[in-house]
C-alpha cells in the first residue's frame, strides 16, 4: 500500500535536501509493504557506497537515516518511510519493476547536473513486485561507444557518422561492486548507485534507460527516461612541461581521480587523445580540461626519461596551472644516437576507422615527441590506405622540426602479397606501384615488392618478423623448422638470397622466433641488419616507440634519409630503450664503419667494447611481477625486466659470436653508462654482436679471416634449404597464376644459394 502521509514523527526529525527544493521532477512514491530490517541493511551498504565514491548525502539527510537506522519507530512501517523520505530526493531515476517483470523508468528529483570531465553519483530507486534477483542494467544512445577498433580487412567500414559524434557524449554505468551486491537482491524496494561522465559543458539530453534483462525493456512501458542535464565547465588546466634543459616540451600525463579513474575518460576521447590510451601527451602550455578535485599525476617523455609522480589539486575555478619537470637517466641523441620507430600507424587496427579513417598527422606528430622519438616513420597499409596516402610525399612531412622527423611511407599489408610477410617499405619516391592504380593489383609475392622499393632508393625490410616463424623452444639458433604459415619475416628466407632485403625488424615479436631466423642467415654469410619497431597500434597499443632503434649519426646532426641509411649499413641497435649498447666496436671497427667490417689475416684475438647502460626500478613494477615466468610469447616481448638477476639490478651482458654466448658479465642497471670491454677469440670468419638480452641488441660487426666470407653452420645453411621448401609449402597456393612460374624459380633460386653455402660450410 502506497503510503500518502508524513508521519509526525519523521516530521521531527527529517529536513528535505537541497535536491528536493531545486527537483525538476516529483519524488517517486514511497511504500511501506517492505520489511525494516533487510531494508535498513540495503540503505547501509548505500551509504557506504556513496561515501566511497567521494559523494556522501549531505549532511542533513545521513544524520536523518543513521537516526531512524539506530532508533527506529515501535510502527516498522513509519520507519520504513521514513528512510524513503529521506534517499528519493536524492535519486536520479526511480525504476518500478511489475510483477511480470516488465521496467518503467521515470526521473526523479535530484538535481541532474554534470561536470564536464569528471564523474557524478546518483541514486537509483527500485521498486522490485517481481522480486527480481538480476543485475540492474543501464543503456543510452548517448554513451555509445565512440569508435570501434578495426580488424585486419583492408575494407574501412565506418561505424560513427560524423554527425553523431556529438551525441554521443557522456558514460554511465551502474555500480554493482561492493559494498553493493552485484544483482538486486529481490527486496520490494532497493537504492542502486548510477555513475556518469559528461566529455562536454552546457546543456545536454540524455535518453537513459534501466532493465533487469532480455526482454525486460517494453518501449510502451517506458523502460528509458530523458533527462536535461546542465553540465558544468570543466577547468582548463595549463601544464608547464620543462625538459632536463628548461627548454618546453611535449610529455605523456596521466591523471586519474581520487577513485583510481583516468581522466579525462579514454571512451569519449577525440584525437588528438587516444580512446586506446590512459595518458594523454601535451605541449608546454597547452590545457588539460579536469573537474575540479584531486588527481594522482604521473608524467614521462619515453624511455630515456624517470617517472614522476604527485598529487595536484584543481580548484573550483575555470583556470588553474601545474608545472612537471622531467627527469632525464639517459640522453642518446647527446651521445650521437638518434632514436626512431620505423612501423607507426596512424589508422587500422587500436585507431578508430571513422569519421575520420584515422587521425592526422599533427596527431601523429604530437605522439611521435611525446615519446622523445626522433625519427617516426608513420607507414600507410590496407585499412584506410587510400584516406592516410594522401599524406605521402615522398619526402619529410612539413611538421617536423629539428629534433623530430615525421615521414609517411608505406606497410604492405593487407595487399595481396601479404601472405608472404608484411613490408616496411622506407624512404620512397612513389608509394604506388607501377602499373597500379588499386591495393589488389599489387603483385602476390614479395620479392617484386622489395626490388621495387630498393630501385627508387628506399630502404626496404620485413615487419613483425615472428609471426609465422614460431619454435617450441628459447633456445636458437634452432635446428627446428617453422611452420612460415604467417606474416613474419617468412618469404625472407628466399628474398635474403636475392640480396632484396635490407633489415629485419624486431621489438615487436617473440625475441627467439625473430632472431632464430636472422641468426641462421647471419651463420650463412648474409649481411641484412635488424631493426627495432613498435608496430603501434596493432601489436603494441600502449606507445608509440615500445620498440625502437638508436642509429649512430657521426656529425651528430639529424637528417632522416642519413638515419635510414644507418638502418640499412647497420649503424645501430635495437631496443625496448630500457638499455642501451652504444659506441660497440670489435679491433677498433665501429659498428657501420668500414661496412662493420674488421678483416684479420689470420685467427686471433680481439677487444670488444662498447659503452653500455641500462636501468631498472630497484622494485619490480608491479604489472611485471610475474614477466620472468611468462613465456617469451607472451607480451611483452622484449622487456629488461625478463633479464634481472634475482631480485638484484643486475643484468646479463652477451657476447654473440656465430649465434653462440660466447662471453657473459653481469651489470647494474642503476642508470649509469659504463665502458665495457672483453677478449674475443676468432678463429674463423664470423660475426659477432652485443645483447642484453631480451632488451637490447646491435648490428653485428663481420671480422673475416683471411678474405674468407662467414660460412659459420652447415646447420644453419641445412636449416635455410630445408626452410625455402617449407616456405614454398605454404605460400605458393597463394599466389597468382600468372606470376607463379616467376616466383617458383626465385624459390628455386634460393635453394641453390643455400646448397652452395652448404659446399662451403666446413663447421657444424
Amino acid at each position: 500500500m502506497r503510503i500518502r502521509v508524513v508521519h509526525e514523527w519523521f516530521r521531527g526529525i527529517c529536513v528535505l535536501s537541497l535536491a528536493a527544493s531545486l527537483a525538476v521532477a516529483a519524488d517517486p512514491p514511497v511504500y511501506d509493504d517492505v520489511e525494516f530490517q533487510p531494508l535498513a541493511a540495503q540503505v547501509r551498504r548505500v551509504l557506504d557506497a556513496l561515501d566511497l565514491a567521494g559523494a556522501p548525502l549531505p549532511v542533513k539527510d545521513r544524520a536523518a537515516i543513521e537516526k531512524i537506522l539506530s532508533d527506529p519507530p515501535k510502527e516498522p512501517g513509519e520507519a520504513v518511510v521514513g528512510l524513503q523520505r529521506v534517499l528519493d530526493p536524492n535519486c536520479l531515476l526511480s525504476v518500478e519493476i511489475n510483477p511480470e517483470s516488465r521496467v518503467k523508468v521515470a526521473q526523479g528529483a535530484a538535481v541532474p547536473q554534470l561536470v564536464q570531465h569528471g564523474w557524478r553519483t546518483f541514486l537509483v530507486k527500485v521498486r522490485n513486485e517481481a522480486g527480481v534477483t538480476a543485475p540492474l542494467s543501464v543503456e543510452s544512445p548517448n554513451a555509445k561507444p565512440l569508435f570501434k577498433p578495426s580488424t585486419s580487412s583492408p575494407t574501412p567500414k565506418p561505424t560513427v557518422p560524423l554527425a553523431d559524434v556529438p551525441n554521443r557524449w557522456m558514460d554511465i554505468s551502474v555500480q554493482n561492486e561492493r559494498p553493493l551486491n552485484p544483482t538486486l537482491s529481490g527486496l520490494g524496494v532497493e537504492y542502486r548507485l548510477l555513475l556518469i561522465y559528461s566529455r562536454d559543458a552546457g546543456k545536454r539530453e540524455a535518453k537513459i534507460g534501466l532493465n533487469v534483462g532480455q526482454g525486460t525493456q517494453d518501449l510502451g512501458f517506458r523502460g528509458e527516461a530523458d533527462v536535461l542535464f546542465d553540465c558544468k565547465p570543466a577547468v582548463a588546466v595549463t601544464v608547464d612541461i620543462r625538459d632536463t634543459d628548461g627548454r618546453p616540451t611535449t610529455a605523456s600525463l596521466l591523471f586519474r581521480d581520487e577513485k583510481n579513474r583516468v581522466c579525462p575518460s579514454p571512451s569519449r576521447r577525440l584525437a588528438p587523445d587516444f580512446f586506446f590510451h590512459p595518458q594523454i601527451y601535451r605541449r608546454s602550455g597547452e590545457t588539460v580540461l579536469l573537474a575540479p578535485g584531486k588527481y594522482r599525476v604521473s608524467w614521462t617523455r619515453g624511455p630515456e626519461y624517470e617517472t614522476s609522480s604527485r598529487v595536484i589539486d584543481v580548484p573550483d575555478r575555470p583556470t588553474h596551472h601545474e608545472s612537471f619537470p622531467l627527469k632525464r637517466w639517459a640522453h642518446l641523441t647527446a651521445m650521437g644516437w638518434f632514436s626512431g620507430d620505423h612501423h607507426v600507424h596512424a589508422a587500422g587496427c587500436a585507431h578508430y576507422e571513422s569519421p575520420t579513417e584515422g587521425v592526422k598527422p599533427e596527431d601523429m606528430m604530437r605522439h611521435i615527441q611525446g615519446e622523445d622519438l626522433t625519427v617516426g616513420c608513420v607507414l600507410s597499409w590496407g585499412p584506410c590506405w587510400y584516406a592516410q596516402k594522401e599524406f605521402f610525399s615522398g619526402g619529410l612531412h612539413p611538421l617536423s622540426t629539428g629534433e623530430s622527423l615525421m615521414r609517411y611511407d608505406v606497410e604492405v599489408s593487407g595487399f595481396p602479397s601479404s601472405h608472404s610477410g608484411h613490408l616496411c617499405l622506407l624512404r620512397l619516391k612513389e608509394d604506388d606501384y607501377p602499373g597500379t592504380t588499386k591495393i589488389e593489383e599489387w603483385p602476390s609475392w614479395d620479392l617484386p615488392v622489395l626490388q621495387w622499393g630498393k630501385a627508387q632508393g628506399g630502404v626496404v625490410g620485413f615487419s613483425h618478423s615472428g609471426w609465422g616463424l614460431k619454435i617450441d623452444t628459447d633456445d636458437f639458433p634452432s635446428e627446428q623448422i617453422p611452420p612460415f604459415d604467417g606474416i613474419g619475416a617468412n618469404e625472407y628466407i628466399v628474398d635474403v638470397a636475392h640480396d632484396a632485403v635490407d633489415f629485419i625488424s624486431a621489438v615487436d615479436t617473440p625475441a627467439p622466433w625473430e632472431l632464430n631466423i636472422w641468426y641462421h642467415t647471419l651463420n650463412c654469410g648474409f649481411r641484412t641488419r635488424i631493426s627495432g619497431e613498435t608496430d603501434f597500434p596493432c601489436i603494441y597499443g600502449e606507445r608509440v616507440g615500445l620498440g625502437r632503434s638508436y642509429v649512430r649519426l657521426p656529425d651528430g646532426k639529424l637528417d632522416f634519409d642519413a638515419w635510414c641509411q644507418g638502418i640499412k649499413e647497420g649503424r645501430s641497435y635495437v631496443t625496448d630503450g630500457k638499455s642501451h649498447l652504444v659506441d660497440f666496436e670489435v679491433g677498433g671497427v665501429g659498428v657501420g664503419e668500414n661496412g662493420s667490417v674488421k678483416p684479420i689475416d689470420r685467427p686471433g684475438k680481439l677487444t670488444l667494447s662498447a659503452r653500455v647502460g641500462a636501468r631498472l626500478d630497484e622494485q619490480i613494477p608491479a604489472d611485471l611481477l610475474d614477466v620472468r615466468q611468462r613465456p617469451f610469447s607472451a607480451k611483452p616481448y622484449w622487456e629488461l625486466e625478463r633479464a634481472r638477476i634475482g631480485s638484484t639490478r643486475k643484468v646479463p651482458l652477451e657476447v654473440v659470436v656465430n649465434g653462440r654466448v660466447v662471453d657473459r658479465r653481469e651489470i647494474t642497471a642503476d642508470g649509469e653508462f659504463r665502458t665495457e670491454k672483453f677478449e674475443v677469440s676468432i678463429d674463423r670468419s664470423s660475426w659477432v654482436a652485443l645483447r642484453i638480452y631480451p632488451s637490447s641488441h646491435t648490428n653485428p660487426i663481420w671480422v673475416t679471416v683471411g678474405g674468407q666470407p662467414v660460412r659459420a653452420s652447415r646447420k644453419s645453411a641445412e636449416w635455410c634449404l630445408k626452410s625455402v621448401d617449407q616456405c614454398w609449402s605454404q605460400k605458393a597456393r597463394l599466389i597468382r597464376p600468372s606470376e607463379y612460374e616467376a616466383a617458383k624459380a626465385a624459390f628455386d633460386k634460393a635453394k641453390d644459394v643455400y646448397r652452395a653455402i652448404l659446399t662451403e660450410s666446413k663447421v657444424d
